[in-house]
């Protein structure tokens, strides 16, 4: 059940869904997500109502191809899974886009069960009065 934003340069929406299908994928492959389990928003950037601005951290030069991936999930991942999604994610996105990997920054933010809320604001897999149990999805 992560929770996922792209944002890129450009409004395709071919690209829009190629990108979010490559990191869903990448999740479910790497991660073992359950396939339904795809919360997303994609945002194209139109370098004017919107735009994205980069640099050259870790001498990693950036061009106007760049996507932004910020994944929020649950703790508990190793290390290694971690890095095994994040080179996932870059080789499905150069795949699928022609993006080069250089340019696929992907950050990951960690959070417990009770910081989720499904719908009718409860905190469905932590209800009040219940210990939190539960699995990694």
């Amino acid at each position: 059940m992560p929770f996922v934003r792209i944002d890129t340069l450009g409004t395709d929406p071919g690209r829009l869904d190629a990108l979010g299908q490559a990191v869903q994928d990448a999740l479910v492959e790497t991660l073992g997500v359950p396939p339904e389990d795809r919360f997303q928003v994609l945002t194209g950037h139109d370098g004017t109502t919107g735009t994205l601005r980069y640099g050259d951290h870790l001498g990693l030069r950036k061009d106007d191809s760049v996507v932004f991936v910020a994944i929020t999930m649950r703790a508990g991942r190793t290390p290694e899974l971690k890095r095994a999604l994040y080179r996932r994610i870059a080789g499905l996105v150069h795949e699928r886009t022609g993006t080069e990997p250089r340019n696929v920054v992907v950050t990951v933010t960690e959070n417990t069960l009770v910081d989720w809320s499904f719908g009718d604001g409860e905190a469905q897999y932590a209800p009040a009065g219940a210990e939190p149990a539960g699995a990694l999805p």
